[in-house]
């Protein structure tokens, strides 16, 4: 299963691709779609759909973890945050692609084991996980390996959940 995990935002939308083969995470491919401030909001998020699209045909996810907007104290930046998640579901139900998402607390939990780790302490793990040499930066980059991997974790549970309720 190949998972394409998503940090999003309006400046910095960090994007990580990983394959779980059995119990096994492999990094595929990580780094960020950046777009330049004062630039008009819409040609951003044209840049962010656009490179998303771009990603998304290249690498063949089979699925997109996003991570939720959480409640933030600078509207203005939720909702351009908001914004550029939405562009970033679009790219994904357009090609068919089945998206999750996953709040902060979450992901911590299925990282570290506890919701209210440090980001260092999330970006360690991530480092682990995936064998890397270093901690993926910008930050961005870690945030949306580690929504990635929480989604490989928690895909087959919520799987066998779905089956049992079906029955």
């Amino acid at each position: 299963m190949r998972v394409l995990g998503i940090d999003p935002g309006i400046a910095i939308a960090g994007f990580g691709f990983i394959d779980k083969i059995g119990s096994r995470l492999v990094p595929v491919q990580y780094g960020s779609i950046e777009t330049e401030a004062h630039t008009p909001q819409e040609d951003r998020l044209k840049q962010v759909y656009d490179s998303a699209c771009a990603l998304m045909e290249k690498y063949k996810p089979d699925t997109v973890a996003v991570e939720k907007l959480f409640f933030n104290r600078n509207v203005t930046t939720a909702f351009s945050v908001g914004q550029a998640r939405g562009v970033i579901i679009l790219a994904a139900a357009q090609r068919g692609l089945p998206v999750s998402e996953y709040t902060p607390l979450q992901v911590k939990q299925a990282i570290v084991g506890y919701g209210k780790a440090e980001k260092r302490q999330v970006q360690e793990m991530v480092r682990m996980f995936l064998k890397l040499s270093a901690i993926p930066k910008p930050d961005d980059v870690a945030d949306a390996l580690a929504v990635a991997i929480c989604h490989a974790h928690t895909a087959v549970m919520t799987q066998m959940i779905d089956e049992v309720t079906r029955r």
